[in-house]
């Protein structure tokens, strides 16, 4: 992302009186699955009115847009400080708005340091129920509390009415606070979703760098450098290149231009087309990782920060992946290549060793098991979970 962020603008009014809800996402992965619940809200009860600080799937299914959180998206600590007055100003937009409109009820989607933030201003002016008032907040995809600021969760427990999680384990990090929390199962593995990706050995690379601009700015060559290795060795390889945005695409394009030699090896293609096969993958650590995973593709992780926000994430964060497949495994199905470890080498051998039959092999038992992992028993979905709980506020 460059360091010129988009203007921010007085948002519409609601065009169909009070909102029953506003959804707040601001990654495109929130974006999606926040979109899948809000189409199944509506298939309950079309004439609900949503509206949205979120992106284009959410916009797709009729919530109506009043900013496009997704276009900004930026991950860091220290890209997030450079950017202080453009967040302050989004922020506090958002706030007049829904003290303006009064939505009756709030749902946050992921994108913690937002959105709590919004929920304690809410609860300080007696707007939310937890502050006095009469809007309901859920929060659906919560913060990563089991990876870092852990005592978070209790904080939550005070502001929020409910939590929807998507990873059975996340149950048990609420279970010593109040916050009503239910896993309401992973929207990868709904019976009607399209999976975006598919295994086939004889299809190209996938390369995945991400959908934020300053992570793909920085992961992208890598991944570019590690192809130009394997394609030493390989030179029948071609690769494609999954994208969320036409500006996205922009910044690809830009920086495929000083790779004259692989002009004509590279294809793009946009995220709204279902099943792009690949035999191999080299991928950003975000949600797309963990569909790859889920299609049975074999590959590898390269991940890059800025030094200083990665330093503090070292000190901060205790995980042992960053991988949301080898965290639910518990082993590194994807090996990870972090910082000054992603080397085109060393993701020049991951792209070679992953074409292998026996690689193919053992990422399609790794996928059985993400899926088996993430099915819920009862057949709870997203949007049963926020109707129910909506319906019992207007009854």
């Amino acid at each position: 992302m460059s360091d010129q962020l988009p203007t921010t603008t007085e948002f519409a009014a609601p065009t169909k009186g009070q909102p029953d809800l506003l959804i707040i996402a601001g990654e495109h992965s929130g974006d999606e699955h926040a979109a899948l619940m809000v189409a199944d809200m509506r298939k309950q009860q079309p004439d609900l009115k949503v509206a949205c600080l979120g992106g284009e799937e959410l916009q797709a299914v009729g919530a109506q847009l009043l900013y496009d959180l997704t276009a900004v998206s930026i991950v860091g600590f220290v890209e997030v400080v450079r950017h202080y007055s453009f967040f302050k100003d989004l922020f506090d937009r958002t706030l007049n708005w829904i003290e303006k409109y009064r939505p009756k009820h709030v749902c946050f989607v992921d994108y913690p340091g937002f959105n709590l933030r919004l929920a304690a201003q809410l609860c300080e002016r007696g707007l939310s129920k937890k502050g006095g008032g009469d809007m309901g907040l859920s929060y659906y995809i919560g913060p990563q509390v089991w990876a870092w600021k852990a005592k978070r969760r209790f904080k939550m427990a005070e502001l929020i009415d409910q939590l929807g999680v998507i990873f059975p384990f996340e149950v048990e990090c609420f279970a010593d606070t109040s916050l009503k929390t239910e896993f309401v199962g992973h929207p990868f593995v709904r019976e009607d979703y399209e999976q975006p990706f598919q295994y086939d050995a004889a299809a190209p690379i996938l390369l995945l760098p991400g959908s934020r601009s300053a992570a793909v700015g920085r992961i992208f060559p890598l991944l570019l450098d590690g192809f130009v290795q394997a394609r030493k060795q390989n030179a029948h390889l071609k690769a494609r290149v999954v994208y969320p945005s036409a500006k996205i695409l922009q910044l690809l394009k830009a920086t495929l231009a000083d790779y004259a030699d692989l002009q004509d090896s590279i294809e793009f293609i946009r995220n709204t087309q279902k099943s792009v096969s690949a035999s191999a993958v080299l991928m950003s650590s975000g949600t797309m990782s963990l569909a790859v995973a889920m299609s049975g593709i074999p590959g590898a992780i390269a991940y890059r920060l800025n030094p200083l926000s990665y330093w503090l994430g070292k000190i901060l964060v205790k995980i042992e992946y960053i991988g949301i497949s080898n965290l639910l495994l518990k082993r590194p199905l994807n090996p990870e290549y972090l910082q000054a470890a992603a080397t085109p080498k060393a993701l020049a051998a991951e792209i070679l060793r992953s074409v292998q039959p026996e690689d193919a092999e053992n990422a399609k038992r790794g996928a059985d098991e993400l899926h088996a992992l993430l099915q819920t028993d009862s057949g709870l979905t997203a949007a049963d979970w926020l109707l129910a709980t909506m319906n019992d506020e207007d009854s």
